[in-house]
């Protein structure tokens, strides 16, 4: 499932998936055609671990790290496929998601982490994780779509057009997007339902944590019409999961956990938001310290943030901007390499001097490119996308800074790519080069009162009420009794 508001399911793989023969599904128990086998589904695990390290990074936590480990392997002991080779990791990115790949590999990011207030809502969002991979919603997919760097990149105005940026999952090279349909989504809840009761928890937390994703994309400004999404809106999600917890619990009645003391523990000091060391955006401007540079953010703009690139772009989707390093020894190989690569035509380029650094300008345009036994609609200025690229060389590597848009809108849009990619320059300021990060510290309110006063007497600024209201599940009016363990954030 993906739980960050975009709405898209990308798995990473560098393998093609290849047609076997009818099967039965081991949680439907129907036959029917397998897309692959048990060894492709392993190897596809394999295959793609290696990419999401590279593009994500893990975050290194050993408490939490051996708590989701005893959990994994105890849901997968009771799963539909317990042989499957399950392994469990926390990828360091600040975006609200959790994702799996076939053959038994579950990803969850830090940012999700820092948002359960519970165990059973971790436990309900492990099964329903895990019910993708036993029910094989990867082999099952109708379509599937493989994409390369290159792909995400001329993807990323054209297939998002809820006016958000790609999710972190999109980043790095040879990926597949599985967009998991309404119904998998809904079968995976069902399936995450049984798991976490099974091993103990109460699955209406599951659903608790819907209405805690319903905030976030309502904040986001990423709500898209639910007959539009591939995913089930959240509001809907957060009804049906409480209908099977208590269909659940009627049936198997019995004591399940919630345990929320012990996991907000468990997360204390956990980092949250952007690592400041990868990159940060203050007052309109991103900051690397690690890399030593800058370069403004158009006002606003939307930004995420991995370590492999920086993305940003309005709310009404008809342009964005995207930064990684570029391949190459040299500008002129380096856009070489990039036409190649990203199957891109190249209108024009020229030489150009960003801030004291030699930088190459490109502008280009995707080659459409025809699929088997499908023809390929005609190209208007509406639907081909245009890239101005600057490839600007500084410190002994080369950075892309890549604009798109449509060519219809391509010359509306380039003054504010060449703002943004001429406004590049070495990052000097001490206080940006040792910023610390935000992390999520669990503390004891020191008195009775609503959410908010207890915040305030904590020392939590106004400006920051809200968003410690979803980190903590609760809202500014909200009553809370003097001794509760609550969620700040501080460096």
């Amino acid at each position: 499932m993906t739980y960050f508001p975009t709405l898209s399911r990308v798995l990473i793989v560098s393998i093609a998936l290849t047609l076997t023969n009818c099967a039965r599904n081991p949680v439907t128990g129907k036959r029917e055609l397998s897309m692959m086998s048990t060894e492709q589904e392993i190897a596809i695990g394999k295959e793609s671990h290696p990419s999401i390290v590279a593009s994500m990074g893990l975050y290194e936590d050993a408490r939490l790290q051996a708590f989701m480990n005893e959990k994994g392997k105890a849901m997968a002991a009771i799963s539909h496929r317990p042989e499957l080779p399950y392994q469990f990791y926390i990828v360091d990115s600040p975006i609200v998601n959790a994702f799996a790949v076939p053959g038994g590999y579950v990803y969850f990011t830090r940012g999700i982490l820092a948002h359960f207030n519970n165990e059973a809502e971790f436990a309900g969002v492990l099964g329903h994780e895990i019910g993708h991979i036993t029910a094989k919603h990867a082999a099952r997919q109708q379509t599937s779509q493989i994409l390369t760097t290159g792909g995400a990149l001329l993807g990323a105005i054209l297939l998002d057009k809820s006016g958000g940026l790609l999710e972190s999952a999109m980043q790095g090279a040879q990926l597949l997007q599985l967009s998991y349909s309404r119904a998998h989504e809904s079968e995976s809840d069902q399936i995450g339902v049984g798991y976490s009761s099974k091993i103990g928890y109460d699955a209406n937390k599951m659903a608790d944590f819907f209405a805690t994703i319903k905030r976030i994309q309502d904040n986001s400004g990423q709500s898209v019409p639910n007959m539009l999404s591939t995913h089930p809106d959240p509001g809907n999600r957060y009804t049906k999961v409480h209908e099977l917890a208590r269909a659940y619990q009627q049936q198997n009645p019995g004591n399940y956990k919630v345990n929320r003391d012990t996991y907000l523990r468990l997360i204390d000091g956990l980092l949250f938001g952007d690592d400041p060391k990868q990159g940060f955006v203050e007052n309109n401007i991103f900051y690397h310290p690690e890399l030593r540079f800058q370069f403004p953010v158009p006002a606003g703009w939307q930004t995420q943030n991995s370590p492999s690139q920086f993305q940003m772009g309005p709310k009404d989707g008809k342009s964005s901007m995207i930064m990684m390093l570029a391949k190459g020894s040299s500008l002129d190989e380096a856009a070489q390499t990039m036409a190649k690569e990203l199957g891109l035509k190249i209108l024009e380029s020229g030489k150009r001097t960003v801030n004291g650094n030699q930088a190459l300008v490109v502008i280009s345009q995707q080659v459409p490119q025809q699929q088997q036994g499908q023809t390929s609609p005609q190209q208007t200025a509406a639907n081909t996308l245009q890239i101005g690229t600057y490839l600007i060389q500084y410190n002994n590597a080369i950075y892309a800074l890549h604009g798109l848009s449509s060519a219809a809108d391509f010359e509306k849009s380039f003054p504010t790519f060449r703002t943004v990619s001429e406004g590049f320059r070495s990052l000097t300021d001490p206080e940006k080069l040792t910023r610390k990060p935000d992390r999520i510290y669990v503390r004891q309110a020191p008195r009775a009162g609503t959410f908010r006063e207890v915040m305030t007497s904590m020392g939590m600024t106004a400006s920051r009420i809200d968003e410690l209201g979803v980190v903590n599940s609760l809202k500014a009016d909200d009553p809370v009794e003097k001794g509760t363990l609550l969620k700040i954030i501080a460096k």
